[in-house]
């Protein structure tokens, strides 16, 4: 069967715990958004392998939709989603008026395979935006990607590799693994998943945006955010990414969030405003891109 080709979709109601917390939290208008995103669990085909997603759907003003890929953090069964963690990152996205799908990866979450990290993987989420762009109710001139943590170094990975997406941002992304020390967090997590007789240090380079910035799609401007407190991918990695995207011209936004850990907790909302910014400037209302280069004054 073709990658991308949807097998299963069943509903997943959004646990009462979880709306309950929205409700105490959201405005009114956002709450009632939010209230109404309806949350599907999908398997679908890639590479041969059944993997699991999860969908969200907003109440449609109309159709066809803009449209999320998200590409979830984490490693192994803790990191992948669950209907909780779902309904806070998919479910919330969708509110902002998106069609949202996410990828388990291949091996976690109820999806065949074994966990790979920055290779095959990158090829489910590629499959879950094939299966994302057959859906009818998909505006598939309006597709962005959000990509946390490992998430976020797949997103990057992806930007390499196709133009499809109108806008991108990442949070806590790693994006430089040959300069870090042995006894880096995610330098070790990185190992864990890469093959055995390979060339280490070429395997970490194909996981390194700083060695490719330059063949990343120049027609979708990237958001870089980063808390300064994220001792698991220290704050330098968006400061090397920024660098290597000024170098390049690529357009892009560098934001480090003071008080703010690995996954933004500490500048939440704020993240939040600035990620539902930049995807409704770029992907929903299709603005023109920024300019680049030395200009004005």
């Amino acid at each position: 069967m073709t990658s991308g080709t949807l097998i299963d979709s069943r509903p997943v109601p959004v646990p009462e715990t979880t709306i309950n917390m929205a409700r105490r939290s959201m405005a009114a208008d956002d709450f009632a958004r939010y209230a109404a995103v309806q949350l599907h669990e999908l398997t679908y085909w890639s590479e041969g392998l059944r993997i699991k997603a999860y969908l969200g759907l907003p109440p449609a003003d109309s159709v066809p939709m803009p449209a999320l890929v998200f590409n979830p953090g984490g490693t192994g069964e803790r990191g992948a989603l669950s209907a909780i963690t779902a309904a806070a990152t998919v479910g919330l996205y969708a509110s902002w008026g998106y069609v949202v799908i996410a990828s388990q990866y291949r091996g976690r979450g109820g999806s065949e395979g074994a966990e790979e990290w920055g290779a095959g993987d990158v090829d489910d989420a590629m499959n879950a935006l094939a299966l994302l762009q057959t859906l009818e109710y998909v505006d598939k001139d309006r597709i962005g990607i959000i990509g946390g943590s490992r998430g976020g170094m797949m997103a990057l990975q992806m930007l390499a590799r196709t133009n499809v997406f109108k806008a991108a941002i990442t949070f806590g992304a790693p994006t430089e693994f040959t300069e870090l020390a042995e006894d880096s967090y995610i330098l070790q997590t990185a190992r864990r998943f890469l093959p055995e007789i390979a060339n280490i240090r070429e395997e970490l380079a194909k996981r390194s945006v700083t060695h490719y910035a330059d063949t990343l799609c120049k027609t979708t401007p990237l958001l870089v955010l980063h808390g300064s407190g994220d001792r698991r991918v220290e704050p330098e990695h968006a400061y090397k990414l920024g660098r290597a995207l000024q170098k390049t011209l690529h357009p892009y936004k560098l934001i480090i969030y003071d008080n703010a850990d690995h996954v933004l907790a500490g500048r939440r909302d704020e993240s939040n405003a600035d990620m539902r910014a930049w995807v409704d400037m770029y992907v929903k209302s299709r603005a023109p891109l920024p300019r680049v280069g030395p200009h004005g004054a």
